[in-house]
């Protein structure tokens, strides 16, 4: 995830370089954060494993995140093996519901800790057969969000959904997005994890876009 051994030291005045620490998107991609907020988007998929590896690490970067920013997650969907589809159409049944702060975090849990939504049987290490379906979701939701499960099926089989869907996939495009997770800050930068040593410095580098706005 991170870059392993010593970098030479940049100028003081310009820790981080464009092209090697971050990329600049083009044309930049609008934001979903109210006028005055630097939005930073975390593109991730519940059912990858480096994304819930790298959860604790945005838990850091949450609270060290100014007033300013905002942060904003945006479920990609190309790996249909893994059921990336299932879990991005859950992620954003849960946005639209009201929910997704409860049910985020427990998410990864039910997923990679209790297995209760499993992909990955962790005898075999094997995709499981059947793999998970929005009926198991709903039922967790249903635990874990205090709603029910009929509304978190048909919310899942909205419109509303599919809009979503489709916007975040046009997205995850248009950022230039080849693997999860990765960082976009303010629509404009595409963070570079393998360019950076430690979550430390992750951090640092997306403080200084944030700034930078």
């Amino acid at each position: 995830m991170f870059a392993n051994g010593a970098q030479a030291a940049e100028p003081a005045a310009s820790p981080w370089v464009e092209g090697r620490h971050y990329a600049l998107i083009e044309p930049a991609q609008p934001t979903q954060v109210p006028a005055g907020k630097v939005e930073v988007v975390e593109v991730f998929s519940y059912g990858c494993p480096a994304c819930n590896q790298f959860e604790p690490i945005m838990l850091q970067l949450a609270a060290r995140l100014p007033k300013n920013a905002q942060l904003v997650h945006v479920p990609a969907s190309w790996n249909a093996a893994e059921s990336w589809p299932l879990f991005q159409r859950a992620y954003l049944t849960a946005q639209v519901l009201g929910i997704a702060d409860k049910t985020h975090e427990a998410m990864y849990d039910a997923i990679w800790k209790t297995g209760e939504l499993a992909v990955v049987d962790p005898v075999t290490h094997r995709l499981k057969e059947p793999q998970p379906t929005i009926g198991l979701v709903a039922r967790f939701y249903a635990r874990v969000g205090g709603v029910t499960q009929q509304a978190v099926l048909d919310t899942a089989k909205s419109f509303a959904v599919d809009v979503k869907m489709m916007e975040a996939d046009e997205l995850v495009k248009a950022y230039g997005v080849e693997g999860t997770p990765t960082l976009i800050v303010a629509g404009k930068y595409r963070v570079n994890n393998s360019s950076v040593r430690s979550a430390d410095e992750l951090i640092e580098l997306v403080l200084y876009l944030v700034k930078r706005g």
